[in-house]
């Protein structure tokens, strides 16, 4: 069994912030590199108030690796995985950039999804599936193997944090400027979203968010095919005011009547906490630094084959726990 190196390629990234986080306080890696999105070192504070350097992304640090993480934009991603390709062993790739998603080697993992037995080729590229793809397919595929799914409505609210690092500061600044009665901000949404709900982002920018719904959509699409095949939701993707974790309203009709009890017992387990109605609701507040999603039931008054779900989850910390989960069966399996 060879050592584990793992390189962290992104590490200045929220994603990489919180792949450093979880692997330094685990066993998984006897050596930990972290590189920059740049071939060019960096240097940045970490929560300890320590300064903690960044290697730049070249051939010479990435050499010996064993896995590799990408944490940040594509294009790093991309680079990364060419250098990669030229290295004897090649070391395995986990990527939640989705940079690699287009490639024929690319496969979609969530081990919180997967069926038992769950296996891709040797020599695969692990695409970390979306987290919110992740957090509607645990709702759906759980509730569909107790009673059939006939249809879903599903309300997904965006934190900035899906934007990275500038989704934050924009969205802190425009707070800061409306409060202060400045001009705002809008170099990543091209609109106000301080104090705001968005359902699309303005003309200029750089990327839609009709994009990103998209990408959940085929994310979800090829989770609920592997995971029992519950039908797909009819689902809208909204830009929220808020930092971090997802917010997901969705409304389910079965083909038979579910109490919400019933509803509630089947979700409970691994990864899902269940939040009684005598219970303070969850929140994406709440939800910042814990793993698996939260889960609260309610019926729907107007349709007795209906009920209504309420799913906060950390979006950042849902994706390194499936990276985690990846790497600890590629390890077991070396």
């Amino acid at each position: 069994m060879r050592d584990t190196v793992i390189a962290i390629v992104g590490a200045d990234s929220l994603a990489g912030r919180e792949m450093r986080e979880i692997l330094g306080a685990g066993p998984l890696a006897k050596q930990l590199r972290l590189l920059s999105s740049e071939s060019q070192e960096s240097i940045f504070s970490s929560t300890d108030d320590e300064a903690v350097v960044i290697a730049p992304l070249e051939e010479e640090n990435l050499s010996g690796a064993t896995l590799l993480f990408l944490t940040g934009p594509p294009a790093s991603s991309r680079r990364a995985h060419s250098i990669a390709a030229r290295l004897t062993p090649t070391p395995e790739i986990i990527d939640l950039s989705f940079g690699l998603e287009d490639l024929p080697e690319a496969r979609l993992r969530s081990p919180m999804v997967e069926p038992a037995g769950f296996q891709v080729p040797p020599g695969a590229l692990h695409i970390v599936a979306h987290p919110a793809a992740t957090a509607v397919a645990l709702l759906l595929s759980r509730l569909h193997a107790v009673r059939p799914v006939r249809a879903s409505v599903v309300e997904v609210f965006e934190p900035a944090s899906e934007r990275g690092s500038r989704g934050i500061e924009e969205l802190q600044k425009q707070t800061v400027s409306l409060l202060s009665f400045q001009k705002l901000p809008q170099e990543v949404f091209d609109a106000q979203l301080g104090f705001n709900l968005l359902p699309r982002y303005g003309t200029a920018a750089k990327e839609p968010l009709s994009d990103f719904e998209l990408r959940i959509e085929r994310h979800l699409a090829s989770l609920l095919a592997m995971a029992g095949g519950a039908p797909m939701p009819s689902l809208r993707l909204i830009q929220a005011p808020v930092f971090h974790g997802y917010s997901i309203s969705a409304w389910v009709e079965f083909s038979a009547p579910l109490a919400a009890n019933e509803a509630a017992a089947a979700l409970a387990g691994q990864t899902v906490e269940i939040r009684r109605s005598d219970e303070e609701p969850a929140t994406n507040a709440g939800a910042a630094g814990q793993s698996g999603i939260t889960v609260s039931v309610q019926a729907d008054r107007n349709n007795p084959r209906a009920l209504w779900f309420w799913v906060v989850g950390d979006n950042l910390r849902m994706a390194a726990d499936e990276a985690m989960l990846i790497a600890a069966a590629l390890v077991e399996a070396q």
